[in-house]
């Protein structure tokens, strides 16, 4: 489907009570997707009480006042419809997709759990999905191969205080000394209508969904405002190295540095940039290391969509028998050429177009286009921005990318971080 033949027609509106409204009518199929955002993630909690965001994604699915426990998937699920959710550094969301007859359904289930959670939160809840968080720990960090890599890498780019210093997730003993008291007062302070975006795609009548999600939101009473968290961020004062034994049979090497905010011009820069070095197997970086120099089994490279300053990595695994040392060398010089060479205009077309082919694709799946207007509402008040995101990676030239590298990708703004196989002294814990 053709980018201009894509419904992006967006209706918004503010409830009295601060719940800012899309509504998205696309009625080429009988379904209808919600989409709610809470401007919320674990950029707003602090240290020792780390991973709450997270956690409370998991304790919205216990139930609410008039739902009872894991109800929520249950309803959905019995019409056919498919239901989650997600935490990020900056916002949790929840989502569902099902048959468009049943949207009342969803707003229900939804207005429920902001207007009338606390009622229903009680402390066997959260032992229960305090296990449950602490076990997805284990599996998708502390037991993973190379599994605590970002989070090693965030907690040496930014500084202890800075709210991007600790993972999404939380520590360990962090959740574990989560109270019901600190349970209640993260929903009193962050789930409210006046710190959340509903967007509802699909399938419906315009009017009548209106009626239906004010009948359901505008008795949420609002809370307090919440201030936008500022946090300071010192310059880096030179490169910073770390190595680290892992259960691991390939050394990989991973370089971190920092990046403007998500939505700046030096961002879309980085984004472009990573995509031009490393974006595919046609690309610089995997063609010199990967197939010539036969050195890397694979590498990658990536940027955060963070909101108050982002991140950026490089990513490569040593071929057998090769060492690290020889594989930074080679990632060093690819970067530090971006720095000092900016790229052909073959060189940009190449990303450029990776990109937008992407976020074209990505418009077309329903549940996809609702995610993007809320997070467009949410982080820019300006849901229309979908259909004009395209327009920050075409007006890029090559010498954004070069600005972006020479400025950030400094030796001594950068992060080096060598996960190694273990020894065999340290696997049988001789000192």
């Amino acid at each position: 489907m053709p980018f201009e033949s894509i419904p992006l027609e967006v209706e918004r509106h503010t409830l009295d009570n601060g719940l800012k409204v899309n509504l998205h009518r696309d009625t080429s199929l009988p379904l209808v997707t919600l989409n709610l955002w809470y401007h919320v993630g674990s950029k707003n909690e602090r240290p020792g009480r780390t991973g709450f965001a997270h956690l409370f994604e998991h304790m919205l699915f216990q139930g609410s006042e008039h739902v009872d426990t894991n109800d929520h998937f249950r309803y959905i699920q019995q019409v056919g419809g498919v239901v989650n959710g997600s935490t990020w550094y900056d916002r949790t969301n929840y989502y569902e997709t099902l048959p468009s007859q049943h949207l009342d359904l969803g707003l229900w289930l939804e207005s429920d759990r902001m207007g009338f959670l606390l009622p229903a939160i009680t402390q066997e809840k959260l032992e229960n999905q305090r296990s449950v968080v602490m076990n997805e720990r284990r599996q998708r960090v502390d037991n993973r191969p190379y599994g605590r890599a970002y989070e090693r890498l965030h907690e040496m780019l930014f500084p202890e205080l800075h709210p991007y210093h600790w993972p999404v997730i939380g520590y360990m003993e962090d959740i574990a000394a989560a109270t019901l008291e600190d349970v209640q007062s993260f929903f009193s302070t962050y789930y409210a209508p006046n710190n959340a975006v509903l967007t509802v795609a699909g399938d419906f009548e315009t009017e009548k969904a209106l009626e239906s999600i004010r009948s359901y939101f505008e008795p949420i009473p609002a809370a307090a405002p919440i201030a936008a968290v500022e946090a300071e961020l010192p310059p880096m004062t030179g490169e910073q190295r770390e190595v680290i034994e892992d259960d691991i049979q390939l050394p990989r090497i991973y370089l971190g540095f920092r990046a403007p905010a998500y939505g700046e011009r030096l961002w879309y820069a980085a984004d472009l940039l990573t995509r031009a070095l490393a974006g595919g197997k046609s690309s610089p970086l995997y063609e010199d290391l990967v197939y010539r120099r036969q050195i890397a089994q694979d590498v990658s490279a990536h940027v955060f969509p963070t909101e108050i300053a982002a991140t950026c990595y490089f990513v490569a695994t040593c071929k057998p028998g090769v060492e690290p040392a020889e594989l930074e060398k080679a990632l060093f010089e690819h970067l530090a050429r971006a720095a000092s060479e900016p790229l052909t205009d073959a060189e940009l077309d190449r990303p450029r177009n990776q990109i937008l082919s992407g976020y074209y694709q990505s418009l077309q799946p329903l549940d996809r286009r609702a995610d993007l207007l809320s997070e467009f509402t949410t982080y820019f008040d300006d849901p229309g921005r979908v259909r004009l995101e395209p327009e920050n990676y075409l007006r890029l030239e090559a010498e954004d990318l070069k600005t972006y590298a020479s400025t950030f990708l400094k030796p001594d703004q950068r992060v080096v971080l060598t996960f190694v196989p273990r020894t065999e002294s340290a696997t049988r814990g001789d000192s």
